[in-house]
């Protein structure tokens, strides 16, 4: 997520649930919210557009039956958001021909091997196409990320040239991606290179790179490639720096065109669709249920093993855990609440995975059934049995307690009212 903004976002809605809301209270939330947009990067004059939006509907609309006037206020905010970064998920399958556009150091030549990447997993033949001859390292690194993701990587001396070659391969292929050279689009020299090439390709969807951190020359950039190849589609990239992140809503509202993935990290996993409802739920600080729940049933896949929970599921459990990916995440998906995911389980090794196995393997069944009948003798037999120290049985049953916690943590979760309203009313 985006740090900065996703912060101020949430002490805003913290804001708005503790006060008592008022036609005053109103205006304050609202020039807070709208302090924390310019502080963003957002551009001024879309600011204003927002502000005015939410305050035309807060006059005109009934309070909705079930809602407070807080979580009203909360969803005005929370729909706007959605609304311009884009209503729903755009799915490019299909899509032949699919060219990337950008300014100088978007992460455009990465992002295009993550989109390769991401059609690879869809069981489509992707081929990658440089056309950025002016970065003496820019065909180099395109091609090193080909052989990363066993992809075809097509390259030659001149970006024209190879873009016309390109075209002998519409039958091979089910997706060709092209990646043009990092540009200021004021460069009048790059611009008309880059109006060529559109003309010679014919893409069928031009996607606009825009880094997080691009700050308040989003709109202006954004309108130059628009009104030069006509942008249908962002990419965000660079998610998980410190960047304020405004520019993302500055860029679809100046190109009219949505947020179709976004960009986090330097592994070529880390790319995934924009979901609009989860992404804007989580800049606000009120959580993704969506993919909490999506976590917890990798973790817990029935849920009758939350109240049979013992050694044998608690295995079972730690193996899936470690497929998930960076837990210490996960607490930005619950808004208020943390589950205190055992730094043990965080830092899990594979050597400890066998110790923990051996262990376990070596308790009774009564045990594996019922660990608060483990005593220190029972502890003494284990370790000798398993061929580890009691050091390290002791570690497995203090783990296992804190994970037993957690899950009757996740247990209440599921109760609060907090997240009925969310998941209602977000339609997360």
């Amino acid at each position: 997520m985006i740090p900065f903004i996703s912060k101020a976002f949430e002490n805003l809605i913290k804001k708005i649930t503790a006060s008592k809301i008022e036609e005053k209270t109103i205006n304050e939330i609202l020039n807070e919210f709208k302090r924390i947009l310019i502080e963003s990067d957002v551009d001024l004059q879309l600011v204003n557009s927002i502000i005015k939006s939410i305050k035309e509907e807060i006059k005109k609309k009934e309070l909705p039956v079930g809602l407070s006037y807080k979580e009203f206020v909360v969803k005005l905010i929370y729909d706007k958001l959605v609304e311009i970064l884009g209503k729903e998920k755009y799915s490019l399958i299909g899509k032949k021909k699919i060219m990337l556009v950008g300014l100088f150091g978007s992460g455009k030549t990465t992002a295009a091997a993550k989109l390769a990447r991401y059609f690879q997993k869809k069981g489509l033949k992707v081929l990658l196409v440089c056309l950025d001859y002016h970065r003496p390292a820019a065909k180099d690194q395109l091609i090193q990320l080909a052989k990363q993701i066993n992809v075809d990587c097509l390259v030659d001396t001149n970006a024209k040239e190879v873009a016309k070659k390109s075209l002998e391969f519409l039958n091979k292929y089910d997706t060709i991606i092209y990646d043009t050279t990092g540009r200021n689009a004021l460069d009048k020299e790059l611009a008309k290179e880059l109006k060529e090439i559109a003309k010679i390709i014919e893409p069928e969807e031009i996607l606009l790179v825009i880094p997080a951190d691009i700050g308040k020359v989003a709109k202006k950039q954004s309108e130059e490639f628009h009104k030069l190849v006509g942008i249908t589609g962002i990419i965000v990239t660079k998610l998980d720096s410190t960047a304020k992140g405004g520019g993302a809503l500055s860029a679809c509202s100046a190109t009219n065109a949505k947020v179709k993935f976004i960009s986090y990290g330097e592994k070529l996993d880390a790319f995934e669709e924009y979901d609009p409802k989860s992404f804007v739920s989580r800049l606000l600080g009120l959580g993704d249920l969506n993919i909490l729940l999506q976590k917890i049933r990798e973790v817990v896949k029935e849920e009758e093993e939350i109240e049979k929970f013992n050694l044998e599921t608690f295995y079972k459990q730690i193996k899936n855990i470690r497929k998930i990916g960076p837990l210490a995440q996960i607490a930005k998906l619950i808004p208020g609440i943390s589950l205190s995911i055992p730094e043990e389980i965080l830092e899990m090794q594979e050597e400890k995975m066998k110790k923990w196995k051996a262990i376990i393997e070596s308790m009774t069944k009564e045990e594996r059934k019922n660990p608060k009948i483990i005593d220190e003798s029972r502890i003494r037999r284990i370790a000798k049995g398993s061929g580890t120290s009691e050091q390290d049985v002791r570690e497995l049953l203090s783990t296992f307690k804190k994970m037993e916690k957690m899950m009757k943590n996740i247990d209440k979760l599921m109760q609060d009212k907090r997240f009925k309203f969310i998941f209602k009313n977000l339609n997360l």
